[in-house]
């Protein structure tokens, strides 16, 4: 369990290291939705996404001597990204472990901030058993995508920043993979916003979270095959299901189209370019709107790492939003 004084902690530590990321308001989307819409602009946060702020704030938890040691981290892409950078700006070697279908825009960019890349097959092969393998290979630190203490109150950051900067939400909408940005931010959100509702968004292809929350245990999936290739975890956290489990009024899953649609809206109406996992948010805020009527809506676009290309071969035959 984390509480908000570790989210207030992590902000600490990221003053001066993670970007204090704007809130965005749209006229348009506020009429869809009948509601005061507060779009968290993550895709704007370095490395693209706000997964600096849970990489950065659990190295700098570790020790001189653990950093020593270097880290090891397994990632599609944005985590891998963020624990680089972190790595680099804390003088720690850094190995990451991505699979071999990731896009080649977040490999690129993770082996720039001088991490080593160690490839493999996410539908043959266990990412966790690899990373852990290497770590006790070489006294080398795990840095977890979401399932760790000091990732989760990094990433609650966001919405700690949120609430300070444009008061209180009445519901706020996260998009969900492993769950760590979730937990962090329904922690930081009840904290701060008595009665607040707060939901998660995750691809109808990979519904872990909903699955778990109807089991009352974690419970796994296959690879999900889906466009957001940062929501394709198979399994909620243990330690982030915990809290969310506690924290969190439901889990909407969307569709692949509903992503491509609000990254299109995204782009004309507030020239914002999110990638598909940083799209679920919002798009499950869109599937519907009802309920929030009247309301203050919080939402996370939390990345942007698509290359041009990519984005236009998606988004060319979107459907528009009404």
């Amino acid at each position: 369990m984390i509480h908000l004084s570790d989210i207030r902690a992590a902000a600490d530590r990221l003053r001066g290291i993670a970007t204090r990321t704007p809130v965005i308001r749209n006229e348009r989307l506020n009429a869809l939705v009948g509601a005061t819409v507060l779009l968290k602009a993550e895709n704007l946060q370095r490395t693209g996404s706000f997964k600096i702020r849970g990489a950065y704030n659990a190295i700098a938890s570790l020790t001189p001597a653990e950093r020593a040691n270097g880290v090891v981290a397994f990632s599609s892409g944005n985590h891998a990204q963020a624990v680089a950078l972190a790595a680099r700006l804390l003088g720690c070697p850094a190995t990451i472990v991505m699979p071999t279908d990731a896009p080649a825009f977040k490999v690129d960019a993770t082996r720039a901030h001088g991490a080593e890349i160690v490839l493999y097959d996410r539908y043959t092969e266990d990412r966790e058993e690899i990373g852990r393998k290497l770590a006790a290979e070489t006294g080398a630190a795990v840095i977890p995508p979401f399932d760790h203490p000091a990732i989760m109150a990094g990433q609650g950051t966001a919405i700690l920043e949120l609430i300070e900067d444009s008061g209180p939400v009445d519901a706020l909408f996260v998009c969900t993979g492993g769950g760590g940005l979730l937990a962090g931010s329904a922690t930081a959100a009840t904290a701060l916003c008595p009665g607040v509702r707060v939901f998660g968004v995750e691809p109808e292809a990979g519904d872990d979270h909903v699955r778990s929350l109807v089991a009352g245990h974690p419970v796994g999936i296959d690879v999900p095959r889906t466009i957001a290739d940062g929501l394709q975890t198979q399994k909620p956290g243990a330690l982030t299901f915990e809290v969310n489990r506690r924290f969190i009024a439901g889990v909407r899953t969307v569709s692949d189209a509903e992503l491509v649609s609000v990254m299109a809206f995204l782009f004309e109406q507030t020239k914002l370019v999110v990638e598909p996992s940083g799209a679920a948010a919002l798009a499950g805020l869109l599937k519907d709107p009802a309920p929030f009527r009247g309301q203050r809506v919080g939402v996370t676009l939390s990345g942007g790492n698509v290359s041009l290309q990519r984005f236009m071969e998606l988004t060319r035959d979107a459907r528009p939003i009404h």
